[in-house]
């Protein structure tokens, strides 16, 4: 199935049971894949979802104003949203629940009789993702956070939830840090936060500490690492939100027996939630790995 252009569904019937990942690239997406797959083995199942489907539509920053209410209008029940409205969505919906609040963004939409409720899986996903790949989470953890941009504010905020024992989060840019460090001050659990400039920064981690790729560094394979090589000792738990790519720190990870995983579960898990958010039904998450698995040719 094929991106369409938001623009394209005004001239179609209302659909009640769709569903749609909006974003600005959406092409690479893999929800499409993964949400279908799960829909076709619940109606194997037996689940009453007949005439479910997902798809990509794609809606440029500066359109999502006029896109939402079409959508709306045409019944989509669920939004999954991905670069650049997460936070841009907002001033737009009628209410947020307590995750989209804390987090600061929504990436999950739910239907409502007049507009879309706000909702945000991201913090779900990372946690899942790092206790299915490495047995545990941030909790009672030093976990290091590497980048301030879009995803870091969700996922400083969903390890200071779960209860981490320090957040220490390191950026190039200062200005990019400075308003990642205004944004978490009212964030519960805020005094155990530090922040550097990646050349400032302390090499204090500690026993079996966490840390976090959120960079897009690791995107292209000849990506340099995102933080200084002689920081990877074993002992650590390296996560990289990146995927799709066999990159150089995946590479340096396993040759110095660090466990290591990338971003693909993640992405795996906010979509179960997602999915169960719209459906009020159990979701297979093996089926919606296979096929993202397969999407991104691994």
């Amino acid at each position: 199935m094929g991106v369409r252009s938001w623009e394209e569904l005004k001239e179609e019937p209302p659909r009640a049971a769709g569903l749609a990942v909006l974003g600005d690239p959406v092409k690479h997406s893999l929800s499409p894949a993964m949400h279908n797959a799960a829909l076709a083995a619940m109606r194997a199942a037996g689940q009453s979802l007949e005439g479910w489907k997902y798809e990509a539509v794609h809606v440029p920053a500066e359109e999502l104003p006029e896109a939402l209410p079409l959508l709306h209008g045409l019944g989509f029940r669920g939004l999954n949203l991905t670069i650049p409205h997460k936070v841009r969505v907002l001033p737009l919906l009628e209410e947020l629940d307590a995750s989209a609040r804390g987090m600061g963004a929504a990436n999950t939409l739910i239907r409502t009789g007049s507009g879309y409720r706000g909702s945000n899986t991201d913090g779900y996903g990372i946690l899942k993702a790092m206790e299915e790949a490495f047995g545990v989470r941030p909790r009672d953890r030093d976990v290091w956070l590497f980048g301030a941009g879009g995803a870091a504010r969700g996922i400083a905020v969903a390890c200071l939830g779960d209860g981490a024992d320090r957040l220490t989060i390191v950026n190039r840019g200062a200005e990019r840090l400075e308003e990642l460090k205004r944004q978490l001050q009212p964030v519960e659990g805020a005094g155990r936060l530090r922040f550097f400039r990646s050349e400032e920064a302390p090499d204090d981690s500690g026993e079996g500490a966490l840390y976090i790729n959120a960079t897009s560094l690791g995107l292209r394979a000849d990506d340099p690492l995102p933080f200084d090589d002689r920081r990877l000792r074993p002992g650590l738990f390296v996560y990289d939100t990146t995927y799709g790519c066999r990159n150089r720190l995946r590479k340096v990870s396993g040759e110095r027996g660090i466990p290591y995983a990338d971003g693909l579960p993640m992405l795996v898990w906010q979509g179960v939630r997602s999915l169960e958010i719209w459906t009020g039904a159990k979701v297979p998450a093996e089926v919606m790995r296979a096929a993202a698995e397969g999407g991104r040719g691994v």
